[in-house]
């Protein structure tokens, strides 16, 4: 993270601080991204910064592993009428480690991280744990993994038209489904999929 104080508005009129800022948006790769990890991804930006950039892919439920069965595996107790839901890709780095994207309404007795909008992000293990007992966030998203970006690096591949780029909305975040959240995210845009080319700039 970078050293500045983010709220401090002392220095606004410095021409770094015009630097594109995308914590809390979402991305949508384009049509002809070639990585397949991100192929037709939709990645919410959790933290952006002059250091580099970090998100979790949120349309892309692995098919090897459930909640129930993640929950087994770090000791949870789960009861019997907990409703099973996915786990997610959240992306090539660090894919042992869990993370929780969810609505704003919960807070972990550890620590949160408070996103743009009505959106958190929890890291640690109390999430789970309040998951299964019924008192965590009211919307969630359990991700294996996060997609990073070094310093510049998310600047450039868009600059490449590799991404395009639109508020994250809970409805779209939490209430579509996976497969269809690409579709969707482009509609935010006024794009349909069909009319993008593989060399379309960014919206």
């Amino acid at each position: 993270m970078s050293d500045s104080d983010p709220l401090d508005d002392s220095d606004r009129t410095d021409p770094a601080d015009d630097r594109l800022d995308l914590t809390g948006k979402l991305l949508i790769a384009m049509p002809a991204m070639d990585d397949p990890r991100f192929a037709r991804s939709v990645v919410f930006m959790c933290a952006h910064s002059e250091d580099g950039a970090m998100g979790l892919i949120i349309n892309k439920p692995v098919t090897e592993l459930n909640l129930r069965e993640l929950l087994e595996q770090v000791s949870i107790t789960i009861p019997a009428d907990m409703p099973d839901r996915p786990v997610h890709f959240g992306g090539p780095v660090e894919h042992a480690r869990g993370f929780v994207l969810h609505s704003g309404d919960y807070q972990s007795r550890v620590t949160t991280l408070a996103l743009a909008g009505p959106f958190g992000m929890t890291a640690t293990v109390d999430v789970l744990e309040d998951l299964a007992s019924g008192h965590g966030p009211d919307r969630a998203i359990v991700a294996l993994g996060y997609a990073g970006w070094g310093p510049g690096q998310l600047e450039g591949e868009i600059a490449q038209n590799g991404w395009l780029t639109v508020d994250a909305t809970p409805d779209l975040v939490f209430g579509t489904p996976d497969g269809g959240k690409w579709e969707a995210a482009l509609r935010g845009l006024g794009v349909e999929a069909l009319a993008l080319s593989p060399s379309a700039g960014r919206a």
